[in-house]
């Protein structure tokens, strides 16, 4: 990718005040192969991958993605320079992938994720319909946040273009499990003010109960001192 030849090598000094907020989503799917592959042991192939979450060609801004596998890898270190960001392996066990992604603007400091690897079901993930039969998903979303960006990236950020005219969808339901998660969000906060309402009628109660202990205590020392 060429970038625009007027802006200096500070690229014309930061924008002050602006901020641009990039959402993305990684993660990965997996396919089990039905039993381990007798040459390796092998049970799954999978695939990591980085993508945008509105429908835009990243690669304007992104200048590479630097995937870092399990140590047990021939090449741990996996370098892509172009869409789609991703790599496809093979392998028996999960992991935490280092996920970082450099941008063209070398004055732009990489954004660094880190993804567990998943080939099991778990809380976290679900099915989904693959060519080859049942696969398994795992995937976030997440945000670029962008604050006083250079002029360069400025530049690269509000210049991307669309990468298909057909209608842009991911396997999960990012809005559904946004709205999800803000009732369930909601009725914890409600709970949580129930319970703090319950516990302050307590300590009422408790404080009522101690004032009267020690105005029974009072009346005893009184009646004694009469005596």
């Amino acid at each position: 990718m060429s970038l625009p030849t007027d802006f200096g090598p500070d690229s014309g000094g930061r924008l002050k005040g602006v901020c641009i907020v990039k959402p993305i989503v990684y993660g990965n799917i997996a396919r089990y192969f039905g039993k381990k592959r007798e040459e390796d042991g092998h049970t799954h192939q999978w695939t990591v991958y980085v993508k945008p979450y509105n429908n835009e060609d990243i690669s304007c801004y992104v200048k590479k993605v630097h995937f870092k596998l399990h140590e047990s890898y021939a090449n741990q270190n996996r370098i892509v320079v172009k869409p789609p960001y991703e790599i496809s392996e093979t392998g028996w066990g999960e992991f935490e992938i280092v996920i970082k992604i450099h941008f063209h603007d070398p004055n732009e400091r990489p954004v660094t994720m880190y993804h567990i690897l998943k080939l099991f079901h778990s809380g976290g993930t679900m099915d989904i319909g693959m060519e080859q039969g049942k696969g398994l998903l795992s995937e976030s979303y997440d945000e670029i946040v962008f604050q006083d960006p250079t002029q360069l990236m400025h530049h690269l950020l509000t210049n991307t273009k669309q990468l298909t005219l057909a209608r842009w969808e991911h396997n999960t339901n990012f809005e559904e499990k946004k709205e999800k998660t803000l009732k369930s969000i909601t009725e914890a906060k409600q709970k949580v003010k129930a319970e703090i309402g319950v516990l302050k009628n307590r300590l009422k109660l408790a404080k009522e109960t101690i004032s009267q202990f020690k105005e029974e205590i009072a009346k005893v020392q009184d009646n004694q001192y009469v005596v």
